[in-house]
This record gives structure tokens, C-alpha cells and sequence, in this order.
């Protein structure tokens, strides 16, 4: 991976952690305002599931972060990147739970459209389907590990003929 490219990706991920953190110290709590006005009943678990989901999407962000400093040191083939991989299918898993919990919390009653609780079904759908591109991403992963370590014990083999 280029230069520019590790640097344009670390922008991105600079911005969407300052938007994560902007999410939940200023639109949370206006959030909370707007709810408390509306709906009483609801406003607490839509608050908790937004908090849960922008954290999520702030762990993924951060093992990502690391993930591209393996890369530019050269040494994302190794066991060492499959514990911020795990980490990034698990928060996935976690956002995609969320949505779904998202999806009950506002299903009973007239509050929300049955459309909305069934699009949010449907990203529930789209979120689950992003881990198993990460889960893919990480079988090739582990057969690039598997090559790479090859490689060296032939090497070595090759160092003790010669």
C-alpha cells in the first residue's frame, strides 16, 4: 500500500472518529431532548442503542487504524493481525445486533412506520452481510500467512542446501 494511500485512509478514519465523537457529545443529547418530548417509554433503549452503535463503529475504526500501521511496517501477514480482525467481524456482529434491537424497540405501536422497522431489518441484512466480507477477507488472510510462512521455511531449507 502506497504513501498517499495510508495517509488518505488515516484522514478518513480522523474524520469519522471526530464525527463518532461529535455523534455522541452533541447529537445524543439532542437526541435525548427530542425523545423525552415524544415518546417517554422509548427514549432510553434508542439511547443506549445509539451510544453502543457509534462505539462500535469507533472499535472498528481503531483496530482498522492499526491494521493500516501493520501494513506500512510490512508486517500485516502475521498472527498479530487476526486479533484486530476478530475484533472488527465481533464489533460488526454487535451493530448488526443493535439494528435489530433498534428494529423491536420501535416496531410495537403507530410511533414509527412498519417500512422503517422492516429498512432497518434490511440493514440489519446489509450490516451482517459486511462481516462476512471481513470474515472472507480474513480466510485470505490466513492463507497469506500460511504462504508467507512456507516461503520462509523454504528458504530456510534452501540456506542449508546451499
Amino acid at each position: 500500500m502506497g504513501h498517499l494511500t495510508v495517509l488518505a485512509l488515516r484522514a478518513v478514519i480522523v474524520v469519522l472518529g471526530v464525527g463518532s465523537v461529535f455523534v455522541q457529545t452533541v447529537m445524543v443529547p439532542l437526541l435525548a431532548i427530542d425523545l423525552d418530548e415524544v415518546d417517554t417509554g422509548r427514549a432510553v433503549p434508542v439511547l443506549v442503542i445509539t451510544v453502543l452503535g457509534v462505539v462500535a463503529v469507533q472499535v472498528v475504526l481503531v483496530c482498522v487504524w492499526r491494521l493500516v500501521t501493520m501494513v506500512r511496517r510490512g508486517t500485516v501477514f502475521s498472527h498479530a493481525a487476526f486479533r484486530y480482525v476478530h475484533v472488527v467481524i465481533g464489533a460488526i456482529v454487535a451493530a448488526a445486533v443493535l439494528l435489530f434491537a433498534l428494529a423491536v424497540v420501535l416496531a410495537p405501536g403507530e410511533a414509527v412506520a412498519p417500512g422503517i422497522v422492516l429498512l432497518l431489518c434490511g440493514a440489519v441484512v446489509a450490516v451482517l452481510g459486511m462481516a462476512l466480507i471481513v470474515l472472507v477477507l480474513r480466510m485470505l488472510l490466513a492463507q497469506a500467512v500460511a504462504r508467507d510462512v512456507e516461503a520462509a521455511r523454504m528458504r530456510a531449507e534452501l540456506e542449508e542446501v546451499i
